[in-house]
């Protein structure tokens, strides 16, 4: 099976700040990867320095293919800017395209089958700041997949979400998969790491790397999030008091 992506002594400063470090992972193609841990443990920096938006001071990432597609959780929208559902899922297409060029038939298509998937096509004139926060979630997801990369990359895309948003995103994730594609995910949920084929378990370095059943063990967890969690029955369950995400 061909690599999808493969790190090798990531290390990211924020100034004299080290955000995370001593990061190694090899992640096949059309598989996906959880990136779990505390608040302000670099889950986020890990997934900005795969895409590029931040510059690693140590370390290698090789990836194959185009430049992966980051989704960033959903936020509030400046009710300033008047941009619609279609213009946001559009701006996809402008690496590729150009600032200065026309839509062709295929961006058009992208867009449109993007919004599609995520159920949002008779919103696809409504503005950005009139949608609920699952709505909008899913137009920032109908976005990456609109860049047609074969990694997409996800920061906490179902937290906090509704029935209908967490169920439509967790579909486009297994789609993607089946289609051979990578996804890798940040998430607080110890249920969601666990469907993942690989999980990363960070706090400012990695922790443990590996299959769920490897990573996801009471002494990597009390390492990782000390008392954060709770027993129930044969379950651990994280309580992180200082996660939240509000839509």
């Amino acid at each position: 099976m061909s690599t999808a992506l493969g790190i090798r002594g990531l290390e990211v400063r924020y100034g004299d700040t080290i955000a995370l470090r001593d990061v190694d992972v090899d992640l096949p193609a059309g598989s996906s990867l959880a990136v779990i841990g505390p608040n302000g443990s670099g889950k986020s920096t890990l997934l900005n320095a795969i895409a590029g938006i931040v510059a690693p001071v140590a370390g290698t990432i090789h990836y194959a293919g185009a430049a992966p597609a980051l989704v960033l959780q959903s936020t509030e929208v400046d009710r300033s800017l008047p941009i619609t559902v279609a213009d946001t899922v559009g701006l996809a297409r402008y690496p590729s395209l150009g600032l200065l060029r026309r839509f062709r038939s295929p961006d058009r298509e992208a867009v449109s089958e993007s919004m599609r998937r995520l159920d949002i096509a008779e919103l696809a004139d409504h503005h950005l700041h009139d949608l609920s926060g699952g709505q909008r979630q899913r137009v920032l997801v109908a976005q990456g997949l609109a860049q047609h990369s074969d990694m997409l990359l996800l920061d906490e895309p179902v937290t906090g979400l509704d029935v209908t948003s967490r169920g439509l995103i967790l579909d486009v994730i297994r789609d993607e998969l089946a289609a051979e594609r990578s996804v890798i995910v940040t998430t607080h949920d110890l249920d969601d790491a666990r469907i993942c084929d690989q999980v990363l378990l960070v706090d400012k370095h990695a922790i443990a790397v590996g299959t769920p059943d490897e990573v996801l063990t009471e002494d990597n967890l009390i390492h990782a999030f000390g008392g954060r969690f709770i027993r129930v029955g044969d379950r651990l369950i994280l309580d992180d008091p200082h996660h939240h995400h509000q839509h």
